[in-house]
C-alpha cells in the first residue's frame, strides 16, 4: 500500500499573505508576504532565495505553524499544515536555533524525541545514527555551550530530523558558517535528498543555492518574482552570443560591418559579438555562404547573481 507521502505534493503554498503592525501605536502596516504561491515536488531540494526582509523567514514560520497567515493556505502532503499529522511529517531548523546550553547534544535530542513520543529504544538508536551522520558523536556528551557555530547547526539539524520527517525545512542554514562548515552542510543536505527527503531552505548565499538546489524561487518584498530550475532561470537571462570564426580577414570584417556586428581578433581568427536580439541562425547562414568557417558559437548567460539583483531592484522600484 502506498503512503500518502508518495501521492501528495510535500508542500503547496497558495496566495499566502501576512502583515505586521509596527510603531508605538501599531499604526504602521508592513506587508511581509503578499500573495506568495509555490509548491514542492517529492525528493527535491528547493531554495527560497531573497535579500534580507524579503519575507523568507515569515513564510517558513507560517509553513511550520509558528505564526498564522492573514490569508491563503498551506498544505503538507495534502493536509492543512496546522494539523498534528502534518507537523509530524515536518522537521524545522530555524535561522538561530536556541538551546538549553547546559544540556549535552544527546540529552537535547532525547528531550526532542520525547516531544514526538518516539519509543525509547527507537529514539536511542535514531539519536546515535544522527550523531554519527552529522559528525558530532565525538562531542555528544559535552554541554552545548562549548559547541562552535557549525556544531550547533548540526545539533539543530539533528533535532529537525529526530522524527524522521519527509519534509525538512531550514531557515538560512548556511549563514554564519565558515567555508568548510558550509561545504559539509551542503553535503548533508544532498544526502537527505538521496534518502528521499524533500528539502526547503531559505538563503541569500547564491553560490550555495546554485550548487545544490533542483529549483529555486526568487522572493522580493513578499512576492515570488521568478521560479524554476537553475538552468531555466539562467537560460531565461541569455544576453547574446559570440561567434569564433576563421577565414579571409577582409571577408569577415566586411560581412560583420554590413551586419553591424563587433569583431575582435583572436588566436584562431576573429570573435564576432551577437547582441541578444540577433537572429543567430540567419547570421550563421550569411557567414557560411561567404565561405567563412564557424569554429564555435558561445551563448552568454546572466549569472544567478545578476538575475537575483535585477529582480530585487525591480521589486524595490515597484514599492
Amino acid at each position: 500500500m502506498k503512503r500518502d507521502t508518495d501521492r501528495e505534493s510535500p508542500l503547496v503554498i497558495t496566495d499566502l499573505k501576512k502583515a505586521f503592525r509596527t510603531g508605538f501605536f501599531k499604526t504602521r502596516k508592513i506587508n511581509a508576504v503578499q500573495g506568495l504561491s509555490f509548491s514542492l515536488e517529492k525528493g527535491e531540494i528547493f531554495g527560497l532565495l531573497g535579500p534580507n526582509g524579503a519575507g523568507k523567514t515569515t513564510t517558513l514560520k507560517m509553513v511550520t505553524g509558528l505564526i498564522f497567515p492573514d490569508a491563503g493556505s498551506v498544505s503538507v502532503f495534502g493536509k492543512p499544515a496546522s494539523t498534528v499529522s502534518s507537523r509530524r511529517k515536518m522537521g524545522f531548523l530555524p535561522e538561530n536555533p536556541w538551546f538549553y546550553d547546559y544540556l549535552t547534544a544527546r540529552e537535547f535530542l532525547t528531550m526532542a524525541a520525547g516531544i514526538f513520543s518516539i519509543d525509547r529504544k527507537v529514539a536511542k538508536e535514531r539519536i546515535e545514527t544522527l550523531l554519527n551522520q552529522l559528525g558530532i558523536a565525538h562531542a555528544a556528551d559535552l554541554p552545548m555551550r562549548k559547541y562552535s557555530k557549525g556544531m550547533l547547526q548540526r545539533a539543530g539539524l539533528a533535532q529537525a530530523l529526530i522524527n524522521d520527517p519527509d519534509l525538512v525545512i531550514m531557515d538560512e542554514p548556511l549563514s554564519g558558517l565558515d567555508p568548510i562548515g558550509r561545504r559539509e552542510l551542503r553535503e548533508i543536505i544532498l544526502a537527505l535528498k538521496k534518502r528521499g527527503k524533500t528539502v526547503l531552505f531559505s538563503s541569500h548565499i547564491l553560490s550555495d543555492v546554485e550548487e545544490i538546489c533542483d529549483r529555486v524561487a526568487i522572493v522580493a518584498r513578499g512576492k515570488v518574482r521568478e521560479i524554476g530550475t537553475i538552468d531555466s532561470l539562467l537560460n531565461m537571462g541569455i544576453s547574446g552570443a559570440e561567434l569564433e570564426v576563421k577565414g579571409d580577414e577582409e571577408a569577415i570584417l566586411t560581412l560583420a560591418g554590413e551586419l553591424g556586428l563587433s569583431t575582435t581578433r583572436s588566436m584562431t581568427g576573429y570573435r564576432v559579438g551577437l547582441p541578444s536580439n540577433t537572429r543567430i541562425q540567419e547570421i550563421l547562414g550569411r557567414f557560411m555562404e561567404a565561405g567563412i568557417q564557424i569554429l564555435e558559437l558561445k551563448r552568454h548567460r546572466h549569472s544567478l547573481e545578476s538575475i537575483f539583483v535585477e529582480r530585487s531592484e525591480k521589486a524595490q522600484e515597484e514599492a
